[in-house]
């Protein structure tokens, strides 16, 4: 069966070299399955959430500078798992009202993510977000900042937006696996994706 699965190898040894804000940078000394060991350095990340949010068959796309990359990107709503025991449909929903002024009457999970499992930890659940109405000004308290002031927003047909995928232009991750999978899911009406707060394997 095609299922990923958990599986530890042992960890004979572990040094924190680098300690941030958000992130840390880990090596492990692992024993392989030849009794070797073999260092493997990654980024431990508290874990992320992103949304795609549809309306009128159009997904809500915002475009925020990313430094390491040196571009404005085009993206989801996303944010970090940063509310301890905070339900992941929660902080997703949060994401969505502080990024994009946005709530949504029905969630279901989309699909479950590593972005990048050869050099980091993170994991990032993608939700898919309908039945959209704009939070009005006076009940939105977030104070955008940094990369997020004059965030552009914009609505974008699903199969453009899948169309812009695979053509290059646009480059985040989680931004094309989450237009792919619902443009995939879209096929019966959503109607085969996991609740909202389904278990993380």
């Amino acid at each position: 069966m095609i299922e990923d699965r958990h599986e530890e190898w042992p960890v004979v040894a572990s040094e924190v070299r680098f300690e941030g804000r958000v992130v840390s940078v880990v090596t492990d000394t692992v024993r392989m399955p030849d009794d070797d060991r073999a260092d493997r350095d990654y980024v431990a990340h508290p874990g992320s959430v992103a949304v795609v949010a549809i309306r009128d068959g159009r997904v809500l796309l915002l475009r925020q500078y990313r430094h390491p990359v040196r571009r404005l990107l085009w993206e989801l709503p996303a944010g970090l798992r940063d509310k301890p025991d905070e339900p992941l449909a929660e902080c997703a929903a949060r994401e969505l009202a502080e990024e994009a002024g946005y709530r949504a009457a029905t969630w279901h999970t989309l699909i479950d993510m590593f972005t990048s499992p050869g050099m980091s930890d993170e994991r990032i659940r993608i939700f898919l977000a309908r039945g959209l109405t704009p939070i009005p000004a006076s009940e939105n308290s977030f104070v955008h900042r940094h990369e997020e002031i004059d965030m552009l927003v914009e609505w974008v047909r699903l199969d453009e937006a899948v169309e812009k995928a695979l053509g290059g232009m646009i480059h985040n991750s989680p931004a094309i696996a989450g237009i792919l999978a619902a443009y995939a899911a879209s096929g019966d009406g959503y109607r085969g994706l996991r609740a909202a707060d389904a278990p993380e394997a």
